[in-house]
């Protein structure tokens, strides 16, 4: 049957596995069920161990090696009634409960699959796979102290690899999540002079840059960018590394490559906004956040920035058409709110102005400037009772402010 299928004579191999199946050995329909798991044909494989398993009942290893065969068939419920079958005495027992805690795991039932390896490791308690196994649910689930417990004891038996995974590397991530940067850090090192593999180096910058380690985040993430230019993730960190150094040139010039290989990030162009009007280059701050407003027009961050750079250039038409935009979008953002105020006000339309600042007050109520320039429209116009109170409430905030209790004093005469 195998030449068969080599060869690509599917009928005659389809011949050979019924000649297989009715008169070959317990041995050869278990070699040839082993074959076609690996080759991919999973409803043979799984026929000849159904087969199999009528001789030999409740058999631990047959009933996992068919588990495999279903869970590959995307049938884990089967696989799990199976594997319920095995007796606690069997040598196979603990693997058996391995599998049904990864399955458990997988179906999101951690409560399960933790008792499932609890179970497992008081059969084996120094198997390094069920240590691992609960290092990485403990993991999964947030719980980092206990899948460090874990991956340390793995460490000190002298396991610093299981299934092509770097326990180092684990250890990393369990410490950097829970903000033990130093102790990350050293195991990042172990795991990169152990393998060199990109995401590992990703993460090591990331938590030099957590750690305020902005250099060495930046010599780490130049190197990911060298190994794999696609990698998209390393050029917003990079470029804010590089602002942190106050090299604000080759952060802007990281989000300009950044932005060729991945267009439509509009992480990255609201940063190139950002960057830009640090440099005092307008223009091209406005283009980034444009990009950025057109990849996401309901970009709240980007509209906010904008309106800033609108409002130095008195372009109120601009900050009206941004703002009107993001209500389009649904958003119900009370900055906005305020941004149309003084746009409204810019304008000169001055009712509507009066209306977004009566909508935007009872988010900034106590807001020293927005108060003031409430207050100073109300002033102007003519709306004294009102004005009053709102500088009584900025005097309330300052006592001391004698220009705002003179005015009070003026408005009430």
């Amino acid at each position: 049957m195998l030449t068969s299928l080599q060869e690509g004579h599917l009928e005659e191999a389809k011949k050979h596995f019924n000649e297989s199946l009715k008169f070959g050995s317990h041995e050869e329909k278990f070699s040839l069920a082993e074959e076609l798991h690996h080759l991919g044909f999973l409803e043979e494989a799984r026929e000849l161990y159904e087969n199999l398993l009528m001789y030999y009942p409740g058999e631990g290893e047959l009933i996992i090696e068919l588990a495999e065969v279903l869970v590959e068939m995307d049938l884990e419920e089967e696989a799990i009634e199976q594997l319920s079958h095995i007796e606690e005495n069997d040598i196979s027992f603990p693997r058996a409960l391995l599998l049904m805690a990864d399955l458990y795991q997988m179906q999101g039932l951690f409560e399960v699959s933790e008792q499932k390896l609890l179970k497992a490791k008081n059969l084996l308690p120094d198997e390094p796979v069920i240590q691992f196994g609960l290092g990485e649910l403990y993991s999964e689930t947030g719980r980092f102290l206990e899948a460090i417990r874990f991956y340390q004891q793995l460490i000190e038996n002298g396991t610093t690899e299981i299934g092509g995974t770097y326990i180092h590397q684990r250890l990393a991530e369990a410490y950097s999540v829970g903000g033990s940067f130093e102790e990350a850090l050293a195991h990042y090192e172990k795991a990169l002079e152990e393998h060199l593999e990109i995401n590992t180096l990703f993460g090591y910058a990331f938590t030099a840059y957590q750690a305020g380690y902005y250099e060495t985040a930046i010599e780490k993430l130049v190197s990911v960018k060298e190994l794999d230019p696609d990698y998209h993730s390393v050029y917003l960190l990079l470029a804010k590394a590089y602002e942190h150094e106050e090299e604000l040139d080759e952060s802007l010039n990281v989000i300009r490559e950044g932005i060729k290989q991945d267009e439509f990030n509009k992480e990255l162009s609201l940063f190139g906004g950002k960057i830009s009007l640090k440099l005092g280059l307008d223009k091209e701050a406005e283009k980034f956040l444009r990009d950025a407003l057109a990849l996401d027009p309901g970009y709240v961050e980007a509209a906010l920035l904008i309106n800033k750079l609108f409002f130095t250039q008195d372009r109120y038409e601009d900050v009206h058409e941004i703002a009107q935009m993001l209500t389009a979008e649904g958003e119900e953002e009370p900055q906005l709110t305020w941004d149309l105020a003084k746009a409204y006000e810019g304008l000169e339309q001055y009712n509507h102005a009066l209306k977004q600042y009566r909508a935007a007050y009872t988010y900034f109520k106590n807001h020293e400037e927005f108060l003031t320039e409430y207050g100073q429209i109300l002033v102007e116009e003519g709306l004294r009772a009102d004005a009053i109170e709102i500088y009584k409430q900025l005097l309330d905030m300052d006592p001391s402010n004698d220009e705002w209790q003179d005015l009070i004093e003026r408005l009430q005469d």
